[in-house]
């Protein structure tokens, strides 16, 4: 599971014209899929996710998490995260996780989220989604379930 987490001071995703989810001040995260994740890796990157220190205490250093502003969270699906480019001019998406595996995992990270942090909110699933967002900092950071260092 990948997933890429912006610090924001606000967020939203809209459907068709809709705002869907809409946070302030916290973190925007695109979570992809693949076959062999299970709840586990979306347990592991919710847990990652709400306690990384990447807010800014009263000295100006990143030392505070997500759970310590009391910041909110929103989460799309992005099965692009799987696309591999090295070869030809088209990305192939083969190592996305098939939607019903994938969607039931998104789903499964939003609920584990949801049990973690005051606001959660959530894109809609396969949907042709406008995100929005202000990137505070900037600061991005990229997190991956079976990357070992």
């Amino acid at each position: 599971m990948r997933a890429v987490i912006q610090r924001v001071s606000e967020s939203s995703v809209s459907v068709e014209g809709e705002t869907v989810g809409k946070i302030g001040k916290g973190l925007m995260v695109l979570l992809g899929v693949t076959g062999s994740d299970s709840e586990s890796d979306a347990e592991y990157l919710v847990d990652k996710t709400v306690n990384l220190r990447i807010f800014e205490d009263d000295e100006g250093k990143m030392n505070l998490s997500l759970r310590d502003i009391g910041g909110e969270l929103l989460v799309v699906s992005q099965f692009t995260l799987y696309g591999d480019a090295r070869k030809g001019r088209r990305p192939s998406f083969i190592k996305a996780a098939p939607p019903e595996r994938a969607n039931a995992l998104y789903e499964h990270f939003v609920v584990t989220a949801r049990n973690t942090v005051k606001r959660v909110e959530s894109g809609q699933f396969q949907a042709m989604m406008d995100v929005a967002l202000v990137n505070d900092g900037p600061v991005t950071i990229l997190l991956d379930s079976k990357k070992e260092f």
